[in-house]
């Protein structure tokens, strides 16, 4: 299949991909059983400020897409849609769900969360059209020669403890994420992917 015939499957995938991203932190977030280490930031965030947890995504992406300049990255559409997307659909699922005090529906929502973040990683950068902000700066830093386990790790372990120092949720769906999340994005990514992951971006014109 040609780029240009998969141009339009590519978009419905990166649209798809950021509204289930979107989606899936609120249902983490209703959960209330512990979030992965940068919505436990922005939660945290987002209590100490007053300000909603969507624009507290979005404020923190920007300072984060900030970082590239000095690694010289560059940023896709897709990173670019990540940026301006993923906060208002956080804001919108957690204005439709109440929060809840049913415990097995809170396990429910806090596995799809999960699964859904997972799965929304795999369509989102499936698409060719670039990573998220936080993505592109730990491949950033590990391009000057760092390992991506260390620097991934250095820097979620950072953001946890700053995030829940400041109030965001710590729990078992925490650790439940630091646990899953991994193998699920290695087991979706490639079936969900329309450009293989590891393949360049097909419409990327050579420097």
């Amino acid at each position: 299949m040609s780029p240009k015939s998969r141009l339009a499957p590519r978009i419905v995938a990166l649209g798809g991909g950021l509204l289930l991203f979107g989606v899936s932190i609120g249902l983490m977030v209703r959960a209330n059983l512990g979030l992965g280490p940068w919505d436990v930031l922005h939660q945290g965030l987002a209590e100490r400020t007053g300000v909603s947890m969507g624009w507290i995504v979005n404020g923190t992406a920007v300072l984060v897409l900030l970082a590239w300049i000095p690694l010289r990255e560059r940023p896709g559409i897709g990173t670019l849609c990540n940026v301006l997307l993923i906060g208002p659909f956080v804001d919108l699922t957690l204005a439709v769900l109440p929060e809840q005090t049913n415990l097995p529906l809170r396990i429910a929502l806090l596995v799809a969360g999960i699964v859904g973040l997972a799965a929304a990683t795999g369509l989102y950068v499936g698409a060719g059209f670039g990573p998220g902000p936080r993505d592109g700066l730990m491949t950033g830093l590990a391009k000057r020669g760092h390992s991506i386990r260390v620097v991934r790790t250095a820097i979620e372990i950072a953001v946890l403890i700053i995030g829940w120092l400041l109030g965001g949720t710590v729990g078992i769906g925490t650790l439940l994420f630091a646990l899953t999340i991994g193998p699920l994005v290695h087991h979706l990514a490639p079936r969900l992917a329309i450009v293989p992951i590891d393949s360049p971006n097909p419409v990327r014109k050579k420097a």
